[in-house]
Formats: C-alpha cells, sequence, structure tokens
C-alpha cells in the first residue's frame, strides 16, 4: 500500500546555520492518526511546513500518496489539508464565504451540501452569517479546520489544533478527528496536550532538536517504555529508608508515611517480591499498597532528557 505521506533523508538549514531538522525519515500510513510530540522549536511545524509545500527542504524528498511535493506540486497539495498554529483569515467576511472560498481555491466546484455538512460537524452552523471577526478564539480555531476541509482533502494537517481552546471544545474536536479517521482521512497532528495523544493517536513520533527519536505504535510504547509504582502506605513513619533495603532505589515522601518503588513492566523478576520480604526482615509494615502505571507524559519527558 502507497504510504499516505513518505518522508526521507530530510534535512532542513536556515540561512542562519540553524539546523532546523536532522535526517528524517518518516512513513505515515493512510487512514491512521499520527501525533507528533516534541518541545517548543523541536522542528514539528517546520517538517509539517515542508510536506505541505510552504518550507523548501536543503535536502531530502517528500511524498504525498507516491506525488512528489516538488516535480507533482500541485496533485500533493490537493490531497492536504492545513490547520495551522497562527489563525489568519479575512476578519470582515462571513463564515460561510471565507469556507467557499477556501474550496475554490483548490479548482473544486461549488458544493453547498458538502460546507453545510463540515459547518454542522464543526458546531458552526448557526455562526454561518457571522463575520469572523466577531467569532471567539475557539470558534476561530474550528473555522479554521473547517477552511482546510473545505476542498475535500485525504490528509489533514493539525498543528497544535486545539491552542488556546478550552476543554469541553477540545473534546469535541477529539470527536471530528477521529469521525474524520473513520472516513478514509489521515491525520496528522502536533500537540503540546500529551492527553491529546494518548486519547487519539494511532501511533506517536517524538521529536527533538531536529531529529526523530522514536515513532512507534502508542500501545506498544506504551508497553515497551512504560513503568508501573507501587506505592506502600506504612503504618508508622519512619526519618529514613533503611540502609537494607537501598538496593531497591526507594523514594520515601516528605513525612515519612509512603514507599514508592518503580519497577520495569517487561522485566521478570518485578522485584516485587523481594521487596515485600525485605520489608518485613526490615521489620516495617504497610497498610495500603496502590499500583499506578507511568503516563504517556512519563515517557515523553524522559526521552526529551536523555536527548538533551
Amino acid at each position: 500500500m502507497t504510504p499516505a505521506i513518505s518522508v526521507s533523508h530530510l534535512n532542513k538549514t536556515y540561512a542562519s546555520g540553524f539546523q532546523a531538522l536532522k535526517d528524517i525519515n518518516l512513513e505515515i500510513r493512510p487512514g491512521e492518526i499520527f501525533a507528533l510530540l516534541g518541545p517548543n522549536g523541536a522542528g514539528k511545524t517546520t517538517l509539517i511546513g515542508i510536506i505541505c509545500g510552504i518550507v523548501n527542504a536543503t535536502s531530502g524528498s517528500v511524498t504525498v500518496a507516491g506525488h512528489d511535493i516538488i516535480a507533482e506540486y500541485r496533485a500533493a497539495r490537493s490531497l492536504i489539508g492545513l490547520v495551522p498554529q497562527e489563525l489568519a483569515t479575512d476578519m470582515f467576511s462571513t463564515v460561510w464565504a471565507t469556507v467557499s472560498f477556501s474550496r475554490g481555491l483548490f479548482g473544486r466546484p461549488a458544493h453547498p451540501a458538502y460546507i453545510q455538512k463540515v459547518l454542522k460537524d464543526l458546531s458552526l452552523w448557526d455562526k454561518k452569517d457571522n463575520k469572523i471577526a466577531t467569532l471567539s478564539g475557539g470558534m476561530k480555531r474550528r473555522l479554521m479546520i473547517a477552511k482546510a476541509l473545505s476542498h475535500e482533502p485525504q490528509i489533514l494537517f493539525l498543528d497544535e489544533p486545539t491552542a488556546g481552546v478550552d476543554v469541553e471544545l477540545r473534546k469535541g474536536m477529539w470527536e471530528m478527528v477521529r469521525a474524520l479517521r473513520a472516513s478514509g482521512v489521515t491525520v496528522f497532528l502536533t500537540t503540546h496536550y500529551i492527553e491529546e495523544a494518548e486519547q487519539m493517536a494511532d501511533r506517536i513520533g517524538v521529536i527533538n532538536r531536529g531529529e526523530l527519536i522514536l515513532v512507534e505504535n502508542k500501545a506498544e510504547l506504551m508497553r515497551k517504555l512504560g513503568q508501573k509504582q507501587l506505592t506502600l502506605e506504612l503504618r508508622k513513619p519512619i526519618a529514613a529508608i533503611p540502609p537494607a533495603l537501598a538496593k531497591h532505589h526507594l523514594i520515601l515522601d516528605d513525612d515519612g508515611s509512603k514507599l514508592v518503588y518503580s519497577y520495569d513492566t517487561q522485566r521478570d523478576p518485578t522485584g516485587v517480591t523481594d521487596l515485600l520480604d525485605d520489608l518485613r526482615s526490615a521489620g516495617l509494615h504497610f497498610k495500603d499498597l496502590v499500583t499506578t502505571e507511568r503516563s504517556l507524559e512519563d515517557i515523553f519527558v524522559g526521552l526529551v532528557r536523555q536527548k538533551q
């Protein structure tokens, strides 16, 4: 199957000498939701800009559904819808007019029924005759998505799509993105909200300082890099961890009432049984224990720190 997007040995160095992307290799599968995570300045927006034909690469190649983005620019670009970070549109135009105009820019014939569906799906239908200047920030963000969908693209890029959007609206956008994926649209999103990637993505990529650190199925990433924490609530607080327990690398909370043990879910044995035996030998008794899993945010932070 032809990849929705194929990036090969992509590099970008700006005139200042700053290298924004370093030998990026990436394939996006048709119909998947791919989330690219990374801190500010990591190269996320530059990568999207190159794929969408807005930024010129220094070297490397990119194809969209098999179309080279330079040699077959029109064919490639017609398949792409882009929702940029920055809101940029004619503030004195109406919602209906600007979405319809965006469709016409791609040479698509008028299709009022489709525009109506897009606006309804994005809860903008009752604002269709309003000037854009009168819309709230959240509505303007949804309008940018409507413009990107106006020409019925096969691939949708969402660059920080829910930045500045309240939690309720963010969840509504997640539902819309899942519905797009269900209809066959490939979604490539960048986000600072780890929860967003954890909720929606099929695969996750992590980029830092222009380097793609990893690309992994979300479930596999959580399985391979996830850790669990065992929190033991002690019957009596202690002032310090006994030396006999040093090998377990425990953490004692501030008031001395809880011990936290981190262990690798893939390791066998996990060390939990040995820990409990050593606790008894040390004369420590607990009244409760709770197991929690390492979150995607913990994994992300750990990966980025490793590359600093």
